[in-house]
């Protein structure tokens, strides 16, 4: 079992930054990747990004390539969202979520967090 908790939404103007995280209990935490999705109002929930179990792979939706960085610290159990460059249209609920496998989708996510709001005005 992986309970993930995220934290670090919040609102920020078109161009500033925002660094999400994600605490993870549970002993077995270091065995997952770890992913970033998020969904906006009406629409699906969608891959960002993630992170293998050691730190050494990342990959990123091409939407915020170049932009967002993801980590990893498997000593505190938590991963991080770093972004910058923010657009308005990167406003949603961002969830992190747990895959031993390392997929894009969401559906084979073992387990989420709550997810955390992020709004970019412009």
């Amino acid at each position: 079992q992986v309970q993930l908790v995220e934290s670090g939404g919040g609102l920020v103007q078109a161009g500033g930054s925002l660094r999400l995280s994600c605490a993870a209990s549970g002993r077995t935490f270091s065995r997952y990747f770890m992913g970033w999705f998020r969904q906006a109002p009406g629409k699906e929930r969608r891959f960002v990004g993630h992170i293998s179990w050691s730190g050494g792979v990342t990959y990123y939706a091409d939407s915020v390539k170049g932009r967002f960085t993801i980590s990893r610290d498997n000593a505190k159990n938590t991963v991080y969202l770093q972004m910058n460059n923010l657009k308005p249209e990167d406003t949603a609920v961002y969830y992190c979520g747990a895959d031993l496998a390392g997929s894009y989708s969401s559906y084979d996510y073992d387990y989420w967090g709550q997810g955390t709001q992020v709004t970019v005005s412009s």
